[in-house]
């Protein structure tokens, strides 16, 4: 059988991989052979099946073949169903660096306690809303979810953490987090991508957006609820979960500039510009599907928005 076409791991990550992702070295060509084969038999799926890429929801599922079918399917189902949500649709447009500057969070360099997740910061609020909006803006991040699917081991292996700074986010930002963008979010994250999230972080927290978590609240499954925190303006509670020294460098820490992520960022877009281009080969067609159809109603079928709620 050939052998995977993929990144070595470092040591630590493939201890971590065997011990906590059931990773077989020995057997993984075989895991990605079978999920493959799966994939190339169903007759309504076209999915990239590249080594790399196919790793990724074989680890993000901890090895459940099952699991990681149901999460590619997942995947390009929503992708197929949802373009204006999870796809880039043009990398070539002229303000592309502002979409990725405004809707992407930062990969920090070093991971939380040196060898564990990723982190990934974001600033809440800061495009301006009278040239954008949240959904202009939720295609990047999702893109760069993918990069990261593609090129980051410790994400794939270890998870990820979000910082999110919410300071400058105001009421007409607030507006645009309709129910139907904050459950497409909540559903690819669950239904379809293989990167594990284990906690989220607010802090500087305006009043407002802790209303609109509580309207969120009861959308949100169980586990999800319990990896949420608000830390307010003080950072000492944040500080128990993700020591200073792990902040950006403009956060008083010692984890990356944040002027300069940016433009490696932005430069790992334009390195992956081929990828985003491509990207659009692979879609489903639904019309050849065997079996139930997707239930988007149960997953999405919520309308509504925020527009009401104020902020301190």
């Amino acid at each position: 059988m050939t052998t995977p076409n993929i990144r070595p791991l470092s040591e630590h990550l493939q201890e971590v991989a065997i011990k906590e992702l059931n990773e077989r070295p020995e057997r993984l060509a075989e895991d990605l052979e079978t999920l493959k084969t799966w994939a190339i038999k169903e007759p309504h799926l076209n999915v990239r099946l590249d080594d790399q890429w196919l790793v990724a929801f074989l680890r993000g599922c901890k090895f459940s073949l099952e699991k990681a079918k149901s999460k590619l399917d997942w995947y390009y189902t929503l992708k197929t169903k949802y373009p204006d949500y999870y796809t880039v649709q043009n990398p070539d447009v002229p303000n592309y660096r502002e979409l990725v500057k405004y809707g992407v969070g930062l990969s920090l360099p070093i991971p939380l306690n040196e060898t564990g997740p990723r982190i990934i910061f974001n600033r809440f609020g800061m495009y301006p809303v009278d040239k954008y909006t949240l959904k202009d803006l939720i295609p990047t991040t999702n893109a760069h979810l993918e990069l990261i699917m593609l090129s980051d081991d410790t994400a794939v292996v270890n998870g990820f953490v979000n910082l999110i700074d919410a300071a400058k986010v105001d009421a007409a930002h607030l507006a645009q987090y309709t129910l139907t963008i904050l459950k497409k979010s909540l559903g690819f994250a669950e239904k379809a991508s293989p990167l594990r999230q284990s906690s989220v972080h607010f802090f500087n927290v305006p009043a407002g957006f802790e209303k609109l978590y509580n309207m969120l609240k009861p959308l949100l499954p169980e586990k999800q609820k319990n990896r949420i925190f608000f830390h307010g303006n003080s950072l000492e509670t944040l500080y128990a979960h993700i020591p200073k020294k792990y902040m950006p460098i403009q956060y008083g820490g010692e984890n990356g500039c944040l002027d300069e992520l940016e433009k490696s960022t932005f430069q790992q877009y334009l390195d992956h510009r081929d990828f985003f281009i491509e990207d659009v080969k692979y879609r489903n067609n639904e019309d050849l599907r065997v079996g139930k159809q997707p239930d988007y109603e149960s997953l999405f079928g919520i309308e509504g928005s925020f527009r009401k709620i104020d902020v301190d």
